[in-house]
């Protein structure tokens, strides 16, 4: 509720000096600064002179109005004159002076409500402060004519003081702006010539980077050529010892002695070392230039494994090492991968066991995972520093102070393998203890393990779409069919898209699922190719996510394509 401080008549000229003198002693009694007391003097002289010249007579009251913010309110109370409406040109004046400014009432008495913000501090004045502020403002004596214009001028010499102060300062910052811009002007000079040579340097060194790329790249290229044509140039003599060999230690042959035919064999055994160490570089090469392609068969671990004992039980004995295979679970592994670079990690790893460890063993261990198949080959050798257990699978590198002998790529490539059948190769070693190194390559799962929903299986024929119903049998919840691409477009756009499309002969991929309008980014797309087509998973087509070969058609190598080509669609769908 409001407080009044102030009420006061205004009924003619004196009676408006009257009210301009209260309205500034009030704004000052309330904390207002000398601006503010000048504004609301100057809103309540307008207003009130117009009033009392409309009216005759004009009732006001200070109030002191503290919620919701503090404020100044001045209510001027006056009753219309009939016939005549009240001239409004000071209540412009007054708006742009006074934080409110309405009227309310009916014809009979109507009311002007102005009102200023106050200090927030002001919501402290209250008891005897308030008293003794009405006290105060009722001991007022009206102003003469005389006084309240000297009063104004007064007013009227400060507000031009402040204007010149102000004058002179906006002068300052005028000057000082002009000064900092023509800073601002030369430091953009500055940072332009700056700039400009930098990215003139920019340039030179993208120039100079463009150079060596092409250069490394011609060097690379050199070198793979080199690797390629001096492991083709050596294979052909290689191959001559070899056959040689083989020759002189035939039974239907001369006979040889004993020691011409130790001689020999040692023969033969460097012959085949040297092969094996041609075709690695050979596959290093094809590796870099991302032509190592795996041939994925059908795998037996546990044939594959007593073939991989058989080939290095020789050197095992040779080296006084024994060499253990932990095959227990192996009987019931199978893999879908290339049997041929699979076996030559495996000998890479069994063999560099054997050359760096004096008495103990050698142990071939493989262990099944939810996710991984893993080879785990353990030895009790000299062990590696820590230092130096990722720079062996550096080309070319081998352990300071360690054994003389080998390449230093078998790791390199046994690695590069791993990663060419979609799994990796690493190592854990303690100098004195030993060395462990883990193959894991992803591990199979059967057509019913893939929990297949919805496939759509697409070939031109219906044979063709009969196939490959047959080979998914009874796995997939829902298998639809289509015919043409355009079939497939519609079935892949449709409310429950398949999750699986197998594209048969006479479906072109690019019509059935390439371009932007293809399946869904999470629809996996197996291609069944010809043998004769020359596409493989490096060559596919770019919506295609796994090749499959046609002449490989089977339940199992189905499933081993399914789960590559969930694994790439996975990986790409964000």
């Amino acid at each position: 509720m409001a407080e009044e401080l102030l009420r006061l008549r205004v009924a003619d000229d004196e009676g408006v000096f009257a009210l301009r003198q209260a309205g500034r002693h009030v704004a000052a009694a309330v904390r207002l600064d000398l601006q503010d007391q000048v504004r609301v003097a100057t809103a309540l002289s307008e207003i009130g002179r117009e009033l009392a010249a409309h009216a005759g007579t004009v009732a006001v009251a200070f109030l002191l109005d503290r919620r919701p913010a503090p404020r100044l309110l001045v209510e001027m109370e006056y009753a219309p004159a009939r016939d005549a409406r009240r001239p409004k040109e000071g209540d412009a004046a007054a708006a742009r002076l006074m934080d409110l400014l309405e009227e309310t009432g009916t014809e009979a008495r109507r009311t002007v409500r102005l009102a200023k913000a106050l200090p927030a501090d002001v919501a402290d004045v209250a008891g005897a402060t308030l008293a003794d502020l009405r006290a105060r403002l009722g001991r007022l004596q009206p102003a003469t004519a005389l006084e309240e214009l000297r009063t104004q001028n007064a007013e009227l010499v400060e507000a031009l003081e402040d204007v010149r102060r102000q004058r002179e300062e906006l002068r300052r910052l005028n000057t000082e702006l002009e000064e900092t811009n023509q800073g601002v002007m030369a430091l953009y000079n500055e940072l332009s010539s700056e700039l400009e040579e930098t990215n003139r340097g920019v340039v030179a060194l993208y120039a100079e980077l463009e150079e060596k790329s092409d250069q490394l790249r011609e060097a690379g290229e050199a070198k793979n050529r080199f690797w390629a044509n001096i492991s083709h140039e050596l294979r052909t003599p290689v191959h001559g010892v070899i056959g040689l060999t083989r020759l002189l230690l035939d039974p239907a042959a001369e006979p040889l002695t004993e020691e011409q035919r130790h001689q020999v064999s040692l023969v033969a055994g460097a012959s085949d070392t040297l092969l094996s160490l041609v075709n690695e570089l050979l596959d290093m090469a094809k590796a870099e230039q991302g032509r190592l392609a795996p041939r994925r068969t059908f795998v037996e671990v546990s044939s594959m494994l007593r073939q991989l004992a058989d080939l290095m039980t020789p050197m095992a004995e040779q080296s006084g090492v024994r060499l253990r295979f932990d095959a227990a679970e192996a009987g019931a592994l199978i893999l879908v991968t290339d049997e041929v670079m699979l076996t030559r990690i495996l000998r890479n790893l069994v063999a560099n066991g054997l050359k760096f460890t004096d008495e103990g063993e050698v142990r071939l261990t493989t262990r099944r995972t939810p996710d991984h198949l893993e080879f785990v080959v353990a030895d009790t050798g000299v062990g590696i520093p820590p230092g130096e257990q990722e720079r062996v699978f550096e080309e070319f590198y081998q352990v300071p102070g360690g054994r003389p002998g080998g390449t230093g790529i078998g790791l390199t490539y046994s690695r590069r393998l791993a990663h060419a059948l979609g799994g990796d190769l690493s190592l854990e070693s303690e100098v004195g203890a030993g060395t462990t190194v883990t193959l894991r390559l992803p591990a199979y799962r059967s057509l019913a393990e893939l929990g297949l929903t919805h496939v759509l299986v697409a070939d031109a024929h219906d044979a063709g779409r009969r196939v490959l119903r047959d080979v998914l049998g009874d796995v997939a919840e829902r298998v639809s069919e289509a015919g043409d691409p355009r079939t497939v477009r519609d079935l892949a756009a449709a409310a429950d898209p398949p999750e699986l499309i197998l594209l048969g002969s006479g479906v072109s991929p690019a019509d059935a699922v390439g371009g932007p309008d293809g399946p869904p980014p999470g629809t996996a797309v197996v291609l069944i190719a010809p043998s004769d087509a020359a596409v493989s998973d490096e060559t596919r087509p770019e919506r295609v996510d796994a090749v499959l070969d046609q002449a490989q058609l089977a339940p199992v190598m189905l499933a081993d394509a399914v789960a590559r080509a969930r694994t790439r669609r996975t990986a790409r769908t964000p």
